[in-house]
C-alpha cells in the first residue's frame, strides 16, 4: 500500500521541479525562437536568459512574437493542470480504498459499500441437478457427482441483491487462497445456472464449465481485494464466486444488474445436453 504513495510523491515532486526549472520559447517573428530559462520587459528590449549559451541576453522588443509565445505558454500550464487534476484524482481513489477495506470485516465473503457502511452479501445456496436427482450442494461433504452433465443451480430467475449501476465493486475476503471471479448466469428449469459439471465415467475427471466476465481488481489487504467488472455488464444475473477448478468445490454470491424503470432481464436458456440416439 505505501509504494503507490510513494511513486505518487516522487511523480508530484518531480512535476514541481520541472515547472519551476523548465525551459520556454520565446518565438520571434522570423519564426524561429531562443530557448530560454526566463525572460523580462525592460522599456523597448527584451532582456532573457539563453539556455544554450548559459548567460543573459538582449533583443528588441520589436523581434519578439509574443502571441505565439504566450498561446504556447498557457498550452503547458494547461497541461500540467491536467496532470495534476489526474494525480489528485487517483490519490482520492487511493484513500477511499484504504478508507474502506478497514472497515470490511474479518470474515470471509463479499460485501458491497452503502452510504460510507460495508453491506455482506448472502452466500447463495446451491443445489447439483441432473436427471435423476437435486440434491443441496455442501463443500464440506462434496456430492457424488453422477455421470453426465450436471447442473449447479441457484433458485429462481432472479437475484434479490440487484444493483442499478453497469460495473459495481465488491470487496472479497478469501478464506484461502483460491481462484475468484464473476460468473454470468444462464437458466435451466426456472432456476439460475453458475455451473455446467461433466463426469468423465472412465477417469472420473470433472470438467467444469463457466461464462466468465472479465475484471479489474487489486489487493486492498491481506486476502481482501477490491473487483469490478472489466467493461458495463449487460442487464441480467451474475455471482461473484470462488472455486477450484476440477474439484466441483464452488461458492458463489449471486448479484442481478437491472436498468431503473425498465423489468428485469431473465438469463438466457443453459444450453441443453445432446439427445443420445
Amino acid at each position: 500500500m505505501k509504494k503507490p504513495i510513494l511513486n505518487r510523491l516522487c511523480c508530484l515532486l518531480l512535476l514541481l521541479a520541472l515547472t519551476l526549472l523548465a525551459n520556454q520559447r520565446l518565438y520571434l517573428t522570423d519564426g524561429s525562437f531562443h530557448l530560454v530559462r526566463a525572460y523580462e520587459v525592460l522599456g523597448d528590449r527584451v532582456r532573457f536568459y539563453s539556455v544554450e549559451r548559459s548567460q543573459w541576453e538582449e533583443i528588441p522588443k520589436d523581434l519578439i512574437d509574443f502571441k505565439r509565445t504566450m498561446d504556447e505558454q498557457e498550452e503547458q500550464k494547461a497541461s500540467q493542470a491536467e496532470e495534476q487534476a489526474s494525480l489528485d484524482a487517483e490519490d482520492a481513489i487511493e484513500r477511499r480504498m484504504r478508507h474502506e477495506a478497514a472497515a470490511v470485516p474479518a470474515d470471509a465473503g463479499v460485501y458491497v459499500f452503502e452510504e460510507e457502511k460495508a453491506r455482506e452479501l448472502p452466500l447463495a445456496e446451491m443445489e447439483v441437478v441432473n436427471d435423476r436427482r437435486r440434491s443441496l450442494l455442501k463443500l464440506i461433504n462434496p456430492l457424488p457427482v453422477v455421470a453426465g452433465r450436471n447442473w449447479v443451480e441457484v433458485k429462481g430467475l432472479h437475484s434479490a441483491n440487484v444493483f442499478r449501476t453497469a460495473r459495481p465493486k465488491f470487496y472479497i475476503r478469501l478464506h484461502t487462497y483460491q481462484r475468484f471471479g464473476f460468473l454470468k448466469m444462464t437458466e435451466h428449469k426456472g432456476n439460475r445456472v453458475l455451473q455446467t459439471w461433466e463426469l468423465i465415467p472412465v477417469t472420473k475427471q470433472l470438467v467444469e464449465t463457466q461464462e466468465e466476465v472479465e475484471d479489474f481488481r487489486r489487493q486492498a489487504g491481506p486476502m481482501l481485494y477490491q473487483i469490478w467488472p472489466r467493461e458495463n455488464l449487460e442487464p441480467g444475473e451474475y455471482a461473484l464466486a470462488t472455486f477450484a477448478p476440477g474439484e466441483g468445490n464452488i461458492r458463489a454470491w449471486d448479484f442481478s444488474y437491472q436498468i431503473e424503470g425498465l423489468p428485469p432481464v431473465p438469463p438466457r436458456q443453459a444450453a441443453k445436453q445432446p439427445s443420445k440416439k
